[in-house]
């Protein structure tokens, strides 16, 4: 896991630098401007093709979306996670070259801490974005499953189903399965209202169809996977409730 980490460290990075190296050299009429900007989307795009071709391989080498695991998801999450970071400060670049290429009399004369806060001004959904993904969905990518390995386990092998933990454990998963899958699409939505000044209710219709298809589509199984959670905590509490009302009868009797 530490490799993957280190590795997206000098990737990611490295990548970058090489393209704004690239681009410098091979269109000498760009700005600073340009070139940084194109760099920062060429990065973006590696880590797309390499996220979509990891989702690919995990989907493909998995047949129970529910129980299969594969040591590409973790690893991903951690090479990917020095993106984040990194193209926070690459996209602090594009806003710096091209507030300096606007010139005028409010044109940063260098770094600081006002260039900063306008930057984080402009730019601050894309920042929370980044900072969410490391902060929350990252350790949810990585603690998630163990949470339903762990809360599978207790059914089969540890013959824990019935203890409190257990219960809790379910819990846990159900609020973040609920939290980090389904209510992401809706606040997606809201977000996208809120810039533009849209009420939610109307945000899809002004949307591209092929939008809202995907992400009709990726909320499918969302919702479907939430079911089969929700149908196995109904089954342990009425199971549970049966096993309470028998030993209430005998206790009875």
């Amino acid at each position: 896991m530490t490799a993957a980490l280190v590795c997206g460290a000098v990737v990611f990075p490295g990548l970058f630098f090489s393209f704004r190296k690239i681009l410098k050299h091979t269109w000498t009429e760009w700005s600073d401007a340009d070139v940084v900007s194109v760099s920062e989307r060429l990065l973006s795009a590696v880590h797309a093709s390499l996220a979509t071709a990891a989702g690919v391989m995990v989907v493909s080498s998995c047949r129970d979306v529910m129980t299969d695991s594969h040591w590409l998801v973790n690893s991903f999450v951690l090479f990917g996670a020095p993106y984040m970071v990194f193209d926070i400060y690459a996209l602090y670049l594009s806003h710096y070259h091209t507030e300096r290429t606007r010139g005028g009399s409010r044109a940063p004369s260098g770094h600081s801490l006002h260039t900063v806060r306008a930057f984080l001004r402009r730019d601050w959904m894309l920042v929370l974005h980044h900072v969410a993904l490391l902060l929350v969905f990252m350790p949810i990518t990585l603690f998630l499953h163990p949470l339903v390995s762990i809360h599978l386990s207790f059914d089969t092998q540890l013959h824990l189903d019935d203890s409190k933990l257990h219960r809790i454990n379910g819990l846990v998963v159900l609020l973040t399965f609920f939290t980090c899958r389904i209510l992401l699409f809706p606040f997606m939505y809201w977000m996208y209202g809120r810039q533009f000044s849209i009420p939610l209710h109307r945000v899809a219709f002004h949307l591209p169809l092929q939008c809202n298809v995907g992400n009709l589509v990726l909320l499918a199984p969302q919702v479907y996977w939430f079911i089969l959670l929700l149908k196995k905590a109904q089954r342990l509490y009425l199971r549970q409730r049966r096993q309470q009302g028998d030993k209430d009868r005998m206790k009875a009797d």
